[in-house]
């Protein structure tokens, strides 16, 4: 019994005209995202992480440039750090406690590198930026839907 090369089963695919399903980032990232600008108070991100059940979001600034992220566990730090400071969480901005210096992900980048990626970096969601503006975010769950949509297909 022979073993198919993982190329060969997709040239001959090619070859025979049959469609295969794209494979981009771009085409399973989130494109409709809830945003905070620098200026957010903490407990105002908290409050839409609670209603929008989400884990984390792009920091943009009047540009629509992304200038950091801001998660459950930055917003986590700063409620145990006002406990132990003794300070009200409410007079604190996105801007004191996002992520700066943010990772992102092209958008052509094929979905099984971006899957790898999460795996090496350890990241809930990395944004993709054209032209220096914001245009999606990818998350871990948007790379299991893609898989879940490919499944029954050779990749």
């Amino acid at each position: 019994m022979g073993i198919k090369s993982f190329q060969g089963a997709r040239k001959q695919q090619q070859q025979e005209g049959i469609q295969t399903p794209s494979l981009k980032v771009s085409d399973y990232m989130t494109r409709n995202l809830i945003t905070f600008k620098p200026e957010h108070t903490v407990e105002e991100v908290i409050q839409s992480l609670i209603s929008n059940r989400i884990s984390g979001a792009p920091v943009v600034n009047e540009n629509n440039e992304l200038v950091g992220m801001i998660s459950e566990g930055d917003c986590i730090k700063q409620i145990s750090d006002s406990r132990y400071y003794n300070m009200p969480v409410g007079d604190t901005t996105v801007e004191q406690h996002m992520a700066k210096n943010v990772e992102t992900i092209d958008g052509n980048m094929n979905i099984f590198d971006a899957a790898q990626k999460f795996l090496n970096a350890k990241r809930r969601r990395f944004p993709i930026v054209e032209n220096g503006k914001l245009v999606g975010q990818i998350s871990q769950k948007d790379i299991l839907k893609a898989a879940m949509n490919l499944k029954g297909h050779t990749w």
